[in-house]
C-alpha cells in the first residue's frame, strides 16, 4: 500500500527548511540546514517535545555522514544549546513531533533509544552517540504506538536526505528465497576461481551473501571511494579476516553490481560482466534479456 507524503517548503526554496507530513499520521517532521535554523526557530513546532537528528561531516572517512540522535522536552531550547556548542558541529537537522502534542517524556526517550539502536545496527553512518540508552518502561499499548511512530520516521528520513537507517546488511530471512528455482534465477557467482562469492539482486539492492570470499588486499589502482568502503566494511566487522582471504560475516547490501564485485576482487571492476548466473550468463546478458 502506498503512502502520501506532503512536503511544504517553508521559505519557497528547494534547499531551505521543509515541513513534512504523512497522511493520517499524528507526527510531523521539520527539516532545516543549520544556516536556516534561526529563520524558523520561532515557529510553534519548536516548542514541542520530540526526537531530533543532527547530520555533519564524519571524522572517519569510511562513512559519508556523522549522526547525533537526541530527544528534548522543548526542541527550541535543546537546539539553541547545540547551536552555541563549538563541539557540536552539524550541517543539517531534522526533528519529529506529534501534532496532537501528546508525546510524553518516556515515549520520546523510547523513540530515542530505538532510533540509536537501529542506527548502530545499520552500520551505515558514524553514530556520535556510541551506545544506545536503555529502553524505558512503557505499557504494551504505548510500545505499539511508538513502534508505529518509529516506522513513519524510518520512511521519512531517507526522503529528507538522512539515510543512516538504511542498513548495510540484511538478515537472511529478509531475502525471501522461497525455492531452488527462484535461487537459480536470482543468484550470481563471481567469475574468478580465486574466490567463492555469491550475489543476489533484490529490491533492497545487490546483496553479497554471508560466507562469500573476498581478496584481502586492494590493488594500488583502487579508487578512494572503494578504499573507504572497504575500510567501513572492516571497521564494522562485516568483512572479517580468514587466512589469506576476507569473509563476509553478514549478507551485505551494495548499491551496484560493480561495487559488490570491487569488494570481492579487491580492484576496480565491471560488475555487469564479473557476475554470472548458474547458466553462465553475465549480469549484463541477463539484464539485456529482461529488457527485450
Amino acid at each position: 500500500m502506498g503512502k502520501k507524503l506532503t512536503v511544504y517548503m517553508i521559505d519557497g526554496t528547494e534547499y531551505g527548511p521543509r515541513l513534512s507530513e504523512i497522511g493520517n499520521w499524528v507526527g510531523k517532521a521539520i527539516y532545516s540546514p543549520r544556516s536556516s535554523v534561526n529563520k524558523i526557530i520561532s515557529r510553534p513546532e519548536f516548542d514541542n517535545p520530540g526526537i531530533y537528528c543532527l547530520k555533519g561531516d564524519p571524522t572517519d572517512e569510511a562513512f559519508d555522514d556523522k549522526i547525533y540522535i537526541g530527544e528534548a522536552e522543548n526542541i527550541r531550547t535543546r537546539l539553541k544549546q547545540h547551536l552555541s556548542d563549538p563541539n557540536k558541529d552539524f550541517k543539517e537537522l531534522i526533528f519529529f513531533i506529534s501534532k496532537d502534542e501528546l508525546l510524553t517524556k518516556t515515549q520520546i526517550k523510547y523513540l530515542e533509544s530505538r532510533l540509536i539502536q537501529i542506527a548502530i545496527e545499520a552500520k551505515s553512518a558514524q553514530i556520535e552517540n556510541g551506545n544506545s540508552p536503555s529502553l524505558p518502561t512503557l505499557h504494551e499499548a504505548d510500545i505499539s504506538d511508538m513502534e508505529y511512530f518509529l516506522e513513519q520516521i524510518k520512511l521519512m528520513l531517507p526522503v529528507m536526505g538522512f539515510r543512516f537507517l538504511i542498513s548495510s546488511t540484511v538478515s537472511h530471512s529478509e531475502l525471501n528465497l522461497k525455492s531452488e528455482l527462484t535461487l537459480n534465477e536470482t543468484v550470481y557467482k563471481i567469475k574468478t576461481k580465486s574466490f567463492n562469492a555469491t550475489m543476489i539482486e533484490t529490491d533492497k539492492g545487490y546483496i553479497v551473501l554471508k560466507g562469500s570470499e573476498s581478496k584481502k588486499e586492494l590493488s594500488p589502482s583502487t579508487t578512494e571511494t572503494y578504499r573507504n568502503l572497504r575500510r567501513k566494511l572492516l571497521e564494522t566487522n562485516i568483512l572479517i579476516e580468514s587466512g589469506d582471504k576476507l569473509i563476509f560475516a553478514e549478507d551485505t547490501v551494495f548499491n551496484s553490481p560493480s561495487s559488490a564485485s570491487n569488494m570481492v576482487l579487491g580492484r576496480n571492476s565491471n560488475g555487469f560482466t564479473e557476475w554470472e548466473n548458474a547458466k553462465g550468463k553475465t549480469f549484463k546478458e541477463v539484464q539485456e534479456l529482461l529488457n527485450k
